[in-house]
């Protein structure tokens, strides 16, 4: 009973982590930034209004940016180890 247990919240935290955190860590602690800094301004709405939505949009540009530097696929291989030979 105990080992059914503790298989079932692993794969329950398994499933969160990959639901919240996926293929981009940094989405994640973005959020968790963002969400810190809510908190911290709760008190100040000027401050607030002004610094959150451009936290935001700085994340936001910063990983499309960075989405678009890399490569949708890896190269093709190239040099003596990717040539096959057909002699025969």
């Amino acid at each position: 009973m105990k080992v059914r247990l503790g298989r079932a919240l692993r794969a329950f935290g398994h499933f969160w982590w990959d639901f919240l955190v996926g293929d981009t860590p940094e989405f994640a602690v973005a959020t968790l930034l963002i969400v810190g800094l809510a908190f911290l301004l709760h008190s100040n709405r000027t401050a607030a209004t002004v610094l959150l939505p451009l936290v935001t949009a700085v994340f936001l540009a910063t990983s499309t940016y960075r989405g678009r530097k890399r490569p949708s696929s890896p190269p093709p291989p190239s040099g003596p180890q990717a040539r096959t030979t057909s002699e025969g």
